[in-house]
């Protein structure tokens, strides 16, 4: 019996339902219509169903993959279909509407590939539990995005939208994993410490030499990881492409230990001398020298002005004595010691005169990433300048400075509800300095407010002292009258009585980073924009007291290009002057594009080594944003980016003054994680107590 079909005229309906808005006198969509007649109802429902999905981005783009959805039909099977339309929608994304009109003529391409890899993965699908994995690596904080070859600069790690070189999908993620793994590994042990480019340039084909290169580190880098990461390499090792016995002979050296990138640059003549190249193997990669020296160029200026400003932070911290002038330069050295609390197992301790000094988490990781790029530390990097130099930099135009560094933007992903998929690297995040304003806010706050601050004072220092009564304990203070009783009972069946019958105090120790997310918008103006001021002033002053790690990070915006985040005080900096002169620069901006924010903060955060991360977003109204971020769109990407921050081990939460929030909050962060301060008023009475409460 034949399958139920839809007629021409029942299906030329449809499809003008769906992209009449660009239809024309020149334009029709019979032809269409009948071809996709000819098919069983079911599978015409089914790609008008991502037709819908296609024209929520684009009519015009709908319109043209009507036209290609008969031969969709023809060549793809039904599982196929919603990655062929992803694969649009991402192209759209980045080319624009004639780079898919090219993606829709090259359907032959993808269904071969569909046809290759049923049980392939696309990079969507396993996206953050790479990023998961990578962040457990040791090094810099590396970022993954998509494009067509897998490579990296040492800033992200670059993998392909999908991958289906193995029936199994499980296969096809263990090569994701390789791949990311094996580029994290060119970084991190050292690929680019050599003169790459200088080196093959010497060759009458550099590309054959820079592939010949990319085989020797891949020889290399395998027994790197042999060594350090012993199960992670009997997963890839089968996948690898044996050598012949020439090349295996040729490569031998590069095994050893103490191997380096010197070792394959000293073999590229021996290499060259071989005919062909050695097999790549699956996970290897691309290399790009000239993209590599640039984002380590951007890298280097930016982390030498850090460190040095890090190493001026600790001159002051141990005291005026060090400094004979003020202008005088401060050269610390550093040393490697033994340490269980790094993964690499060892720390960096700067010395100075004969003082020595462990330095925080934030500087430690600085000097891991200088380290991956040198080798070492280089002596010029371990300056401190004189405190003249240093004031004027921490009170000068960071504007000039992030330019001065080549600061670049952060792209984030952004989830789009409608196409049931992210959009990649979508939303662009630049942090932007805050403008000081060295007015009374603090002393005029401090005044209006001291009998509320005497009482947050105090309860936050009871806060830090904080005990938790423990029970059936071996010693204590106190009898546990319950575990007394549970024993006599024992006694009295023949049963040995237990021992533990004491209750214990145990202090707690509090190992918490916070982050708070301010809302800058243009709807904070006036006097919700004072006592939001207000209130993190009267923060700032308890947290001094409970020793909390905590942050300050404002947000604002215009459309997925200006998504900018102001810092107003970082968790290595201390709560002095400067930063209150931030506080009182608070002003309102545009719009509330809250996703790509929490996304970016969400990476601070984890880069500090805290036992509990919380991050706090102080609001007064939903997302929104001129570019169709407002509604259901940027309340679902909002959703997905504390979805996302919760998977990490963040816990996120809401404090808003929105008469409105019941309608959306319980959906974005849950009925649990948000709260409604009604009397905008009331807001600095309100945040510290409500801190408590989350922290506690």
């Amino acid at each position: 019996m034949n399958a139920r079909r839809h007629s021409k005229e029942a299906v030329h309906e449809r499809l003008e339902a769906l992209v009449f808005m660009v239809m024309s006198s020149r334009r029709t969509l019979w032809p269409a219509a009948a071809a996709l007649s000819a098919f069983p109802a079911a599978r015409v429902d089914l790609v008008l169903e991502q037709l819908e999905r296609i024209v929520a981005t684009s009519v015009e783009l709908g319109f043209h993959f009507a036209g290609h959805a008969a031969d969709a039909l023809e060549r793809l099977a039904d599982d196929d279909l919603p990655a062929w339309t992803l694969h649009q929608l991402e192209t759209y994304d980045r080319a624009g509407i004639q780079g898919c009109i090219n993606a829709l003529r090259n359907l032959a391409d993808f269904a071969a590939a569909a046809h290759l890899g049923r049980g392939g993965r696309r990079f969507e699908q396993v996206n953050q539990v790479l990023e998961r994995f990578v962040t457990g690596l040791s090094g810099r904080n590396l970022r993954l995005a998509v494009a067509e070859q897998s490579y990296t600069d040492t800033e992200t790690l670059y993998l392909p939208a999908s991958v289906h070189c193995y029936a199994a999908p499980a296969d096809n993620f263990l090569l994701y994993k390789a791949t990311a793994a094996y580029l994290w590994a060119q970084g991190w042990y050292g690929t680019w410490r050599v003169p790459v480019a200088e080196a093959i340039a010497a060759y009458p084909d550099p590309q054959r030499a820079l592939q010949l290169y990319g085989a020797l580190e891949a020889a290399r880098l395998a027994a790197c990881l042999g060594r350090d990461l012993p199960g992670l390499w009997r997963a890839m090792s089968g996948l690898t492409t044996p050598w012949p016995s020439a090349w295996q002979a040729l490569a031998a050296p590069l095994a050893a230990p103490h191997a380096t990138a010197a070792g394959s640059i000293g073999l590229l003549r021996q290499a060259w001398d071989l005919d062909g190249l050695p097999p790549p193997q699956p996970y290897q990669g691309e290399l790009f020298p000239q993209r590599v020296r640039e984002a380590a160029a951007r890298r280097a200026a930016r982390e030498q002005a850090a460190l040095q400003e890090a190493l001026a932070v600790l001159a002051d911290e141990l005291g005026g004595g060090l400094r004979n002038a003020p202008e005088q330069a401060l050269q610390f050295e550093a040393r490697a010691v033994p340490s269980d609390q790094w993964p690499e197992g060892y720390a960096f301790q700067l010395v100075v005169g004969d003082q020595a000094i462990m330095p925080a988490a934030d500087v430690q990781q600085l000097l891991d990433s200088v380290v991956q790029d040198f080798g070492h530390i280089p002596p010029e990097y371990l300056v401190a300048a004189g405190q003249g130099r240093y004031h004027r930099k921490r009170g000068g135009d960071r504007a000039a400075e992030a330019a001065a560094t080549g600061e670049a933007d952060a792209c984030y992903d952004e989830w789009d509800h409608r196409r049931r998929t992210y959009r990649r690297n979508w939303a662009r995040v630049r942090e932007r300095p805050i403008h000081p304003q060295p007015d009374d806010l603090v002393e005029r706050t401090l005044a209006r407010r001291r009998g509320l601050l005497k009482h947050l004072r105090r309860t936050f220092e009871a806060l830090r002292g904080e005990e938790r009564l423990l029970k059936r304990q071996p010693q204590g203070e106190n009898p546990d009258i319950d575990a007394i009783v549970e024993a006599y009972a024992d006694q009295r069946a023949g049963l040995e009585p237990g021992e533990r019958l004491f209750l214990k105090k145990q202090r707690v120790e509090r190992n918490i980073a916070v982050l708070f997310m301010v809302d800058m918008s243009g709807s904070t103006k006036g006097w919700i924009n004072e006592v939001e001021r207000e209130a993190l002033v009267l923060l700032c002053e308890a947290l001094e007291h409970l020793g909390d790690r905590y942050a300050i990070y404002g947000f604002s915006g215009n459309t997925h290009l200006r998504c900018e985040v102001f810092r107003i005080k970082a968790f290595g900096e201390a709560y002095d002057a400067t930063i209150k002169a931030r506080i009182a620069g608070i002003r309102p901006g545009d719009y509330t594009r809250m996703g790509a924010v929490i996304r970016h903060l969400s990476g601070k955060l984890l880069a500090v080594d805290a036992r509990t991360r919380v991050l706090i977003t102080l609001s007064d109204g939903r997302p929104d944003d001129e570019d169709g971020y407002r509604g259901d769109y940027g309340i679902e990407d909002t959703r997905q980016a504390v979805l996302e921050a919760r998977s990490r081990g963040i816990q996120p939460f809401c404090i808003t003054i929105d008469d409105q929030a019941q309608d959306y909050l319980p959906h974005l962060f849950g009925r649990a994680n948000y709260t409604l301060v009604e009397d905008v008023a009331k807001l600095p009475y309100k945040v510290s107590d409500i801190y408590r409460r989350i922290t506690a």
